[in-house]
């Protein structure tokens, strides 16, 4: 007879949840025509020989819908920073005050707003790719297991446990994405 096999399900949960945790991240940098200081975040600023995030060389705010601003602390890393978000492919202009950088966030006209909700998809797949993978991994396991001599009725408890968590997760990256695109979209 075969030792008992126990599928860690919770691990398997833990990663798919993993999956989405990293959709909602990247969803955060995506635009959607009002200021969010989570935009920011992937933005790496060329400061004292390294590259260091934008939020480690000033202070952000939000002091209005569609504003911006990063009180940078010190002033010869002003620069750099505007440059970073030059290159970063927001389509915002920084306006520089001193150490003060504005970042006025303009409307969203129709064929970006189009592009940004195509993006989201792709992150979506994405998300969906990860979370196959996981029930591949969980799937590969029940299999090996089945060769060490697990039984029928066991392998398909746990094939379906695995089959029900992948499903529920794949739901909840279609909600996501579905309210991300409804927020980007909107006028």
């Amino acid at each position: 007879m075969a030792e008992e096999f126990e599928l860690d399900l919770d691990d398997i949960e833990r990663r798919m949840d993993g999956a989405l945790t990293a959709l909602r991240q990247e969803f955060l940098t995506l635009r959607t025509g009002r200021a969010s200081a989570s935009m920011l975040e992937p933005i790496m600023v060329d400061a004292y020989g390294a590259t260091t995030p934008v939020n480690q060389v000033g202070t952000v705010n939000v002091p209005e819908p569609r504003m911006i601003t990063i009180n940078v602390w010190d002033k010869s890393l002003v620069g750099s920073v505007e440059k970073a978000l030059r290159e970063s492919g927001l389509g915002i202009n920084p306006m520089t005050e001193g150490t003060i950088i504005r970042l006025p966030v303009p409307e969203l006209n129709e064929e970006r707003r189009r592009e940004l909700s195509r993006v989201a998809g792709q992150y979506a797949e994405n998300a969906r790719i990860a979370i196959r993978n996981v029930r591949r991994d969980g799937m590969d396991q029940i299999k090996k297991a089945k060769a060490d001599g697990l039984g029928e009725d066991d392998q398909k408890f746990w094939e379906i446990a695995v089959q029900e968590a992948t499903d529920d997760a794949i739901k909840r990256v279609d909600a996501a994405l579905e309210n991300k695109q409804e927020d980007i979209m909107q006028v």
